[in-house]
């Protein structure tokens, strides 16, 4: 009895063509574009996110009417942070997976942390992963005060009124640590912006010399807006607050 020649199985990837999809991803520019698409879309999340928060200075009314209204949008608001969650941990994966890669093949350049050459500074991926690091427990830390808190899921003892977002963010900033450690990650924020937005650009290969200088210097403005921004929340609302 004759057999015929076995079909070769086709995966859920083939069957929707995504083939290709995967192979650009896996590849090295696939990932320095990938993760310059998430740095942007995540450096508008930061610019709105600000914007918010800056009524926190216009006082109680205003911000609770704010951040009322945005969770009367529950599905959407799901949706929202879904979406930034995903541009978030691939953001992360993309820039350990590309930081591995750069190392791995210029090990001379980036990982001698004692330059040769006198007078030379630890290069950009050094201090773009250390602080990428410092802002990401920068996020985790806000999460469990200002997410999870306000969700009624109290993580560090702390007593939210649930029902005034305004009050419970400024009890958050009132606490001389919570205000120093979000003073620094503020810091640190616009520090990793002032590089990251360039070199966002870089990736998606929009680096001509005639438009780079413009686009360092907006990155830089950008990074300073974002980082004293934040930071000024920080210092300075708990004052405002009207005992």
């Amino acid at each position: 009895m004759e057999t015929g020649s076995a079909r070769p199985k086709v995966g859920l990837v083939d069957l929707v063509g995504l083939r290709w999809f995967f192979r650009f991803i896996n590849s090295s520019i696939g990932q320095k574009f990938v993760m310059g698409i998430t740095g942007l879309l995540l450096c508008g999340f930061l610019a709105a996110h600000l914007a918010g928060n800056m009524l926190l200075f216009a006082g109680e009314k205003w911000f609770n009417d704010y951040a009322h209204k945005l969770h009367e949008q529950w599905e959407l608001l799901i949706i929202a942070e879904t979406g930034l969650l995903i541009l978030f941990l691939l953001h992360i994966y993309l820039a350990f997976a590309t930081g591995f890669r750069n190392a791995r093949a210029r090990d001379d350049e980036y990982a001698m942390k004692q330059p040769k050459v006198k007078g030379r500074v630890i290069g950009a991926n050094t201090w773009m992963f250390a602080s990428g690091a410092v802002v990401l427990g920068f996020v985790l830390l806000h999460l469990v005060d200002l997410r999870l808190g306000l969700e009624g899921i109290n993580l560090r003892g702390l007593k939210y009124d649930l029902h005034n977002p305004y009050a419970s963010t400024m009890m958050v900033l009132s606490n001389p640590i919570s205000r120093v450690i979000y003073t620094i990650g503020a810091i640190v924020l616009g520090v990793h912006l002032s590089h990251g937005f360039s070199s966002a650009f870089q990736s998606l290969g929009l680096n001509h010399p005639k438009y780079m200088p413009m686009i360092k210097l907006v990155g830089w403005i950008f990074a300073v807006v974002i980082g004293v921004g934040f930071a000024s929340i920080a210092v300075i609302a708990p004052a405002l607050v009207r005992h």
